[in-house]
């Protein structure tokens, strides 16, 4: 498949090395820093110019392109980017959007603006959030096979009773697989006798009850009910984020400095507590019991105001933070001072863009840690070395490093041991290093 690619930022660039070896991938950006970045780093063909010139998109080939994709950072370069696509071509246009009222308008009209596909940045974000504050102690959920599967990824505390502990006896969940354990540089494949260690993260694959137990067994103390959630900033995803919970009937607060802000959030969110006031005042977290909440969410204008808030609310007593940040680079920095999730909106992003150019029998794809590992959803087809086999006489045809972490059969969860038989037509959920994905792909 030939890609184009306009934006050569965080999100594009992120894309454009997830496709780089597996199709013909250029990449347009206006910062001619970027574009010979990305000339001597990745095996594609970078091309300094805008994007929504026809003239740029011709000298990229548009008009022999299967896919455009509109990453930059601006909602309406994004949308011009596509509407000049079309004009010469029959590709598939993608457009990343952060503002919702474009999605709003794009879905309403049943796909306009020239675009085939749109992206939400603060939306995915909020989705990623809802569904983090959902699990105890999870720094990432995804879900597959329409929800019959979760995975998870955890931090392992100080003081949590599985440190210390082996696979085996940490995992007593009939339907969970402990798919792999990411300690510093290393991404261990664990067996049974693999002991966890404090700080070790761990990535999960199992039924939604299964992990949800497991979750609450790593760190016990955590297990809070997630009910009263306090979300600091009225930022777009922080509205989002607001909206999700009132959909699942829960009655968030929310903080926003600006007064006049504050009102039109209060008129736009009926069932969410609107306070009107400086996060970081302790007299006002105090008097609000902001202290006694399960989860913060630091949803602010930038990642040192998010850092601080999450510190703070933390200092007030809140049992779990999650906070946004902006810069990919920081994200292991406010985990490792204590915050407990940290959701990057491009990464969101990247990961959902990428789910489209998946090929034929893959269905969906989750990033592990900054591309070190994916883990794959794949409908088992004739050709897969796993169909109408046990598990375990097919593992020496694929990858040493790989975990099969869950199976669905006609909506039923079935957990993989290696005397399953695998049949055409599962779903079949895969952890495998990145390396790794192309020969696991071509192989189950």
């Amino acid at each position: 498949m030939r890609v184009i690619i306009v934006g050569a930022g965080q999100v594009g660039s992120s894309i454009a090395e997830s496709l780089a070896d597996d199709h013909e991938v250029v990449v347009v950006d206006t910062d001619d820093g970027r574009v010979e970045s990305l000339t001597y780093s990745l095996d594609v063909l970078a091309i300094e110019g805008d994007g929504t010139s026809l003239s740029t998109l011709r000298e990229a080939n548009i008009e022999t392109a299967d896919m455009l994709i509109a990453s930059t950072d601006d909602d309406e370069t994004n949308i011009v980017t596509c509407a000049t696509a079309k004009t010469a071509s029959d590709a598939f246009t993608i457009a990343r959007v952060r503002s919702t009222n474009y999605l709003d308008t794009w879905e309403e009209s049943g796909g306009a603006f020239g675009v085939d596909f749109m992206v939400s940045t603060n939306l995915l974000a909020a989705e990623t959030i809802t569904r983090v504050i959902g699990l105890p102690a999870a720094q990432n959920v995804d879900i597959f096979a329409e929800g019959g599967v979760l995975l998870a990824e955890f931090c392992i505390p100080d003081d949590s009773p599985i440190a210390g502990r082996t696979v085996a006896e940490a995992d007593h969940f009939s339907e969970l697989t402990v798919a792999a354990v990411l300690r510093e540089e290393s991404v261990l494949i664990p067996e049974g006798e693999t002991r966890l260690e404090a700080g070790d993260e761990i990535v999960v694959i199992g039924s939604p009850e299964s992990t949800r137990a497991f979750a609450a067994g790593l760190a016990p103390d955590r297990d809070s009910d997630g009910q009263d959630v306090v979300i600091i900033g009225g930022s777009e995803i922080a509205v989002q984020t607001a909206h999700l919970l009132e959909d699942r009937g829960l009655h968030p607060r929310l903080i926003e400095r600006d007064e006049v802000r504050a009102r039109e959030l209060a008129e736009a969110l009926p069932h969410t507590t609107v306070m009107s006031s400086d996060a970081t005042d302790r007299e006002f977290l105090a008097r609000e019991h902001v202290g006694d909440a399960d989860v913060a969410i630091a949803a602010l204008g930038s990642d040192e105001k998010n850092l601080l808030a999450s510190l703070l609310a933390t200092r007030v007593g809140v049992s779990r933070t999650v906070a946004v940040v902006e810069s990919a680079e920081y994200t292991d920095l406010f985990e490792a001072v204590g915050v407990g999730a940290a959701i990057n909106p491009r990464d969101a992003t990247a990961e959902e863009i990428i789910r489209f150019t998946l090929d034929g029998h893959m269905e969906n794809i989750a990033i592990i840690d900054h591309d070190r590992a994916e883990v794959l959803e794949i409908e088992i087809d004739d050709d897969s070395a796993l169909a109408g086999r046990p598990i375990s006489d097919a593992a020496a045809e694929l990858p040493a490093r790989v975990t099969i972490g869950a199976i669905t059969r006609d909506g039923e969860f079935i957990t993989p041991r290696g005397d399953t038989v695998v049949e055409v037509g599962d779903h079949v959920v895969v952890f495998a290093e990145t390396s790794d994905v192309d020969a696991v792909a071509s192989r189950i």
